[in-house]
């Protein structure tokens, strides 16, 4: 067993963790600390996307109740058959792009470079949808109509370029159609579960053949680190939006995503195989 292999992966696992429900984009931590740690390729691509599930196993297990509950009724409770439903339009538009866009994606956008750009941008539209949005008309997921399950759908889609952030994206766009911070996140939590089941299925099946016996370890100190860490994040996010905006999110991404540009501007960034 590889020891620093093992640590690189428990390290990938607690950044995956930290960001993928915060609006700061787990995709592009993952590809910088990948990229520091000297760990990139294909193999560290599928395991950055296969870690990604246990982070998502968090949300299931914390909201297995209303899961069950949404399931199991679905059929005779109105409220619950909308939000199935929204939540498979809101799950199509970035399912079809990533399919269709995904081998480009990943061959010239992945690198910091390009995930320091976004993450400028990205905070400096979290400013703005704080100032501007007039969040409030649907206080909650089961009040959501098809149209605002497609706004975030929409809003989603931009996600698939590596440093927005798909919990910001989704969270974001559901504010500008009106959601409640609230109301937003909480559809955000619950459209990650299709969206990254999905996402690390098509991986596996695309990279199987590069995976070995000898990657288990590492997949699993990585899916663990990422399951526990992403516990405590979902926890702390349901109680922060609560009382809290994402303005310091929005700042954090702005000085984060400037040294980055600063430090690739003396050491440029020549890829996987430099």
């Amino acid at each position: 067993m590889d020891i620093v292999l093992i640590l690189k992966a428990l390290i990938l696992g607690l950044v995956e963790a930290a960001s993928e429900f915060l609006p700061i984009s787990s995709t592009g931590h993952l590809i910088i600390v990948g990229d520091f740690l000297n760990f990139t390729g294909p193999r560290a691509e599928t395991f950055e996307i296969f870690i990604q599930l246990g982070a998502i196993m968090a949300v299931v297990w914390i909201y297995r109740q209303r899961i069950a509950q949404t399931l199991l009724h679905m059929g005779d409770e109105a409220d619950k058959r909308r939000l199935v439903l929204n939540l498979m339009i809101a799950f199509v538009p970035a399912a079809v792009l990533g399919l269709l866009l995904h081998k480009y994606i990943t061959q010239y956008l992945f690198n910091p470079v390009t995930v320091a750009m976004a993450l400028v941008v990205g905070g400096v539209a979290i400013l703005l949808v704080e100032r501007y949005a007039s969040a409030g008309r649907v206080q909650s997921v089961e009040a959501m109509t098809w149209k605002d399950a497609l706004v975030v759908g929409i809003a989603q889609s931009v996600a698939l370029f590596p440093g927005v952030s798909r919990s910001g994206a989704t969270i974001m766009g559901g504010m500008l159609g009106g959601m409640s911070r609230f109301a937003a996140t909480e559809f955000s939590f619950f459209l990650a579960i299709p969206t990254m089941f999905a996402a690390t299925l098509y991986s596996l099946y695309k990279e199987w053949g590069q995976l070995t016996v000898a990657d288990v370890p590492m997949f699993t100190v990585g899916f663990v680190a990422a399951f526990i860490g992403g516990l405590a994040v979902v926890r702390f996010l349901i109680a922060y939006v609560a009382q809290h905006s994402f303005v310091p999110f929005a700042w954090y991404r702005i000085v984060f995503g400037g040294l980055l540009l600063a430090y690739f501007s003396y050491h440029p960034w020549v890829g996987a195989g430099g």
